[in-house]
Formats: structure tokens, sequence, C-alpha cells
């Protein structure tokens, strides 16, 4: 979609092709361009709103009900933080005093959008004019756009003294290809820029990717791993005023609420990051911890509240003598531990019938597929075997899940 495309669909016009294409989309897609065609669009804004269609019923399961009047580019979907992620990130920000925010690289508006909904006066910069044509859109759709305006420019070149908040989502991925990119520098804008943020305004929020390397974190900076229903989403560096804690792991869980369409409630595992877990051998329970609190290297602070040992000093598994019931990591009881031996354990599935395996692994260079086509399972019985290495020792666990 280009500015002209766009603009068409901001027309009477285009809003009725806009309400056409919402009755037909989710079904075939040429059967669905050709009863907008047959009821007088023209191909080129079907086809545009035929694509709005498809993208605000994606975009349902990020951003709710909302979505449903907010204009989107599939790279901006993709790279839009979710609605209940961007929400708590708005109310953290506002209660610490935050009245004027700048969202440098705002992309359709998401961080904005929540922002503004928490009280606080937007201004966003985007390099891309469609994308802030389209954020100025949602702005607008949302009842905002007093709150949050966009300007379309270098976000390099904003005057932060306007503002007592900075908010930045550095672009990830090359303009044109969608490749990621893997070198900060490279990063748009650049990570020094980002990073120095922090030394010119008093709260500021910088959004990473959640494989981040610890060594990038700014002195002084809290870093925080965000997942969602057990999907790691996002993470996000504190600096300033807002850094309260070294390493944050917050866990979402989405429901459907009343005022939002989407709530969620939340749970947070802090620490330093760098402590140690003791290490020692299997024992009955195996802990398998969040990905964010493994990110967050939380996953010794998570052993001592639930007196657990790893196995391997390397490996992000956790043992214990008892389940115990936490938010943080799903529970499995062991019924077996073997030294890894396709043989050994194909025979011993086999003896107890076991047709249907969940395959986890962490430390292993197996691949799940092949070893579940290898091992030929029969039977009506199922298990959970976890590939992993008990002090360096290629192994399997025979699991069974413990009931949340």
């Amino acid at each position: 979609m280009d500015l002209e495309q766009f603009a068409a669909l901001r027309t009477p016009e285009g809003s009725a092709a806009l309400d056409a294409a919402a009755r037909v989309a989710g079904g075939d897609p040429l059967t669905a361009a050709a009863a907008l065609r047959s009821a007088g669009v023209p191909a080129g804004l079907a086809a545009a709103a035929l694509t709005q269609a498809e993208l605000r019923r994606r975009a349902a399961g990020k951003f709710g009900p909302a979505a449903r009047g907010m204009f989107f580019t599939r790279a901006g979907l993709e790279q839009a933080t979710r609605g209940v992620v961007a929400r708590r990130r708005a109310e953290r920000v506002r209660a610490a005093g935050v009245g004027a925010l700048a969202d440098l690289g705002c992309g359709l508006g998401a961080d904005a959008l929540a922002a503004a909904r928490a009280g606080i006066r937007v201004y966003g910069v985007e390099a891309d004019p469609l994308t802030a044509a389209m954020a100025a859109a949602n702005a607008e759709a949302a009842g905002l756009a007093d709150l949050f305006t966009v300007e379309c420019g270098d976000a390099t070149a904003f005057d932060v003294a306007r503002v007592d908040g900075v908010f930045c989502d550095p672009a990830r991925r090359k303009a044109g290809t969608g490749r990621r990119i893997f070198d900060p520098n490279a990063y748009s804008p650049p990570w020094d820029f980002v990073t120095g943020l922090a030394e010119r305004v008093p709260h500021t929020v910088v959004k990473v990717a959640p494989g981040l390397d610890h060594a990038l974190i700014p002195a002084g900076a809290e870093a925080e791993w965000v997942s969602v229903d057990g999907d790691l989403v996002e993470a996000a560096l504190w600096c300033g005023a807002l850094a309260e804690v070294p390493r944050r792991a917050t866990l979402l869980r989405e429901k459907k609420g009343p005022a939002t369409g989407v709530e969620a409630r939340a749970v947070q595992l802090t620490g330093s990051g760098d402590a140690e877990a003791p290490v020692g051998g299997p024992r009955r329970f195996l802990y398998d911890p969040d990905a964010a609190v493994v990110r967050a290297h939380l996953v010794a602070e998570l052993a001592g509240d639930l007196d657990a040992t790893l196995a391997d000093p390397s490996i992000a598994y956790l043992y214990g003598d008892e389940a115990r019931p936490t938010p943080f990591a799903r529970c499995l009881e062991i019924t077996d531990v073997l030294p890894f031996s396709l043989k050994r354990l194909r025979a011993l599935l086999r003896e107890r019938r076991v047709g249907r395996v969940e395959i986890l692994k962490r430390g292993s260079a197996l691949e799940p597929e092949k070893l579940r086509r290898d091992l030929k399972l029969a039977g009506d019985e199922a298990a959970s075997l976890v590939l992993t290495r008990v002090a360096g020792a290629p192994t399997v666990l025979i699991c069974r899940p413990v009931p949340a």
C-alpha cells in the first residue's frame, strides 16, 4: 500500500469498501475480491480494503476490539507491541509522574495510544510517511488525536527538552526487506543514540529484542523481560528514575475484560541477574521456568523460592523434592532418568504402551520431530520426554505433568 491508496481508504467510498471487506474477510481471497467487485468497488480499492480487513482480523489478538478501527501494515503489525504489554508500560510510566512523552519511532502507535489513554501527552515521531499517516489515523479513530500527534521525520532530531519522558523502539529490521538486524549499531535510531537518551531525559524506556545481550544493558538500567501466556514477546530497558531493580521477569496472562476487550493478570520476579543456583542431581520433580525468567537470568532466584537445584550449571531446568505451586514454571514429575539411548528409550516406551509424547529439550542437539519418528510409538498412554544434560552427559527424563 502507498499513501495514495491509504488516502482512498479514508474517503467515504473507502470506508464503505472497508465495511464490505470486513464482512467477507477470513474466507477465500478470490471469492472475497469477487464479492467486492460485484458490489461496484474498484479493483485497487477492493484490494487495499481486503488487505486491511485481513490485517485487522489478525490484529484482534494484540489489540482486541480496537483493531476493528485501526490501520496496519504487515510489518508494522508484526512489530507492534501487544495491547496488554503497552497498557502496563503506560501505567508504570504515568505512575512515575511523566506528563509528556516522546515516542521516537512510534510505528503504528500501539505504545503511544496506550500512553495517551493513560492521560499522557504523546509526541510521536516516525520516519516512514505511510506508517506515520496510519499512526495519526489510529489516534483519530481512538478519539485521542488531542493527546497523540505524529510527525514524519528523523527521531534523532526531536527536541527532547519538550518532554519529561521518552519511549524508543528502534527499528530492528532492514527497510524494504524485513530482514532482522542483529547488530545494535545498525538499528534505527542507532544504539549509541538510544542509550544516550537516558542521560538527557529523566524517564527513558527502550523496547529491545528478547535476545538482547546482557552486556549491552546500560549501567544502572533495569532490564525487564515480558511473556504473555507463556510466549516471550519482548524486553525493555527502564532507565533513570524508572529503574527499580536490576532484572525483572513479568508474566502476563490474558483474559477478556468488559472495558478494553483484553486484560491481563501479572506476576513478577525480580533479582540481581547474576546469582547462581546450587547444583545437584535430578530429584523427583522438574521445573521448566518461563522463558522470561530464563532470559532475565533469574533462575537462581526462582530456585531459592522452590528450594530447587540445577542438574547442570548451564541448563535452566530446576529439580526439587516437592511440587510447589508457582506461576513462574511448569512442573513435571520424573518417573525415569536414563542416559540417552534411542534403543533403550524405544523399548521402555513400547513396554509401557506409550503412543503419544510431548518432547521438551534444553542442552540437546536432537530434533524432537525426528526423535518422535524414530521412536515408532504405539499405544494408548502418554508421557513427557525431557532431553537435557545432567553433569554434562546427554540424558532423557520420562515425566508426567503435575496439575497446575
